[in-house]
């Protein structure tokens, strides 16, 4: 796969750091991205719908709300990643997650279904950052009113999943 290095301080939103700072800096993102589907597959097929379905805290999502979040993210931010590879410089709107768990119905679906689908997006992501050259990936454009590489793209989505596993870890199934 091909080596991605980690972006540098001015091609990502302040808030990001704290994916991008989740992601090791050996340039394997896209390795990473792909070793983590054993991961989320070991991690979750073998829960109850009842554990897959609860909430820790009034107003939380749900272990599959994340899960499809997770997924419903990296779509949106390889689609910016695909538009300023390719050159455009429209300006892409941001997105709030909340209503999009909402509408997801991901507490009706299997969790066989929500993996594979994360399983698809995820090999789709990996097969267009594959396509990108070092010049594609360094190319910036505005989403969110913040200016980002492609590069940075591919290492908010690495650790915009890892955020939300440590998350899932921590509230869901330290007990």
């Amino acid at each position: 796969m091909r080596n991605i290095p980690k972006p540098q301080a001015g091609e990502y939103p302040p808030y990001a750091i704290m994916y991008i700072d989740l992601v090791p800096d050996d340039g394997q993102v896209l390795q990473h991205m792909q070793d983590n589907l054993a991961t989320m597959r070991q991690m979750f097929v073998s829960l109850s719908e009842e554990k897959l379905t609860e909430r820790f805290a009034e107003g939380e999502w749900t272990i599959k709300e994340i899960l499809v979040h997770i997924t419903d993210d990296e779509r949106i931010y390889s689609y910016r990643a695909l538009r300023f590879a390719r050159g455009d410089s429209t300006e892409l709107p941001g997105f709030e997650p909340d209503p999009y768990a909402e509408q997801s119905r991901a507490n009706e679906r299997s969790i066989t279904d929500i993996l594979d689908e994360h399983h698809a997006v995820r090999l789709a992501t990996i097969a267009l950052f594959n396509t990108f050259t070092d010049d594609m990936l360094t190319r910036t454009g505005v989403a969110s009113e913040h200016r980002v590489s492609v590069r940075a793209l591919a290492h908010h989505i690495a650790g915009h999943e890892l955020h939300h596993l440590n998350s899932i870890r921590e509230n869901y199934l330290s007990s």
